[in-house]
């Protein structure tokens, strides 16, 4: 529970390779997270050829961790094993559609969190790259992926060179919902969202931004509307070219 209670995401890593025994240890351990069906509806591409970095280098925006980190795990959403196993055992799939996606990747990304959480408790550092559903065409590219195969989360690994501190939360009361879903009002969302506002590190993005609020920083800044549609589209025909359109 500490490991949990304590985390935080690390991006700077000691030159220290990681053994195969300890990883490949960690991600059997992770195998163990929920999984549709027992089908097991993901693979991991493990990359530790600085060349290969430096390829999936523009694919995340030339992130320095991916680059410096000993591993970097490409966790995907995978139907393409399983059909090829149906296939050879006269059963005919039916899985190139937006359900079977959404299943692979729920897979994919409660394995994903396994592995983080059981790399932390064994003393390795982590860092959640997001900019993979950003670019999976050059990631789907660079790491040979075959139709069915779609990258969804990229994890950089390494034993920890910084202790940065804690990044803010919401409280539980803006999150947990008693027995049915009950809707914010506007007291509630300046409640809930106070404790971030007040932030100085917060308050500083909102004056070197020059925007009047917070939220501002994500809409107008971060996570823009104009961005959001470009890498939708992407995404959709990444779907299409992968078979997941159906």
């Amino acid at each position: 529970m500490d490991s949990i209670k304590n985390r935080r995401t690390i991006r700077k890593y000691k030159q220290q390779d990681i053994p195969d025994d300890l990883l490949n240890g960690l991600l059997e351990e992770a195998f163990r997270a929920p999984t549709m069906g027992n089908m097991q509806l993901y693979s991991v591409i493990v990359t530790r050829d600085p060349a290969m970095k430096e390829r999936l280098a523009p694919a995340h925006f030339h992130q320095p961790m991916l680059t410096e980190a000993p591993v970097v795990l490409t966790f995907c959403a995978d139907f393409n094993r399983f059909v090829k196993w149906c296939r050879q055992r006269k059963a005919e799939p039916g899985y190139d559609n937006l359900l079977s996606f959404m299943n692979a990747s729920i897979d994919a990304i409660m394995l994903t969190q396994n592995f983080c959480t059981l790399a932390e408790a064994a003393g390795l550092g982590t860092c959640f790259l997001g900019t993979t559903i950003y670019n999976p065409d050059q990631i789907i590219e660079v790491l040979n992926l075959p139709e069915r195969v779609i990258p969804l989360a990229t994890i950089t690994v390494g034993y920890p060179d910084e202790c940065p501190p804690q990044t803010d939360r919401l409280p539980l009361e803006g999150i947990i919902h008693q027995e049915q879903y009950h809707d914010y009002s506007p007291e509630d969302i300046d409640r809930i969202y106070a404790y971030k506002e007040s932030l100085p590190e917060n308050k500083h993005f909102v004056e070197i931004n020059h925007t009047e609020t917070l939220a501002q920083i994500f809409t107008d800044i971060r996570y823009t509307k104009e961005g959001n549609e470009a890498m939708s589209k992407v995404l959709k025909e990444t779907l299409r070219k992968q078979r997941f359109d159906e």
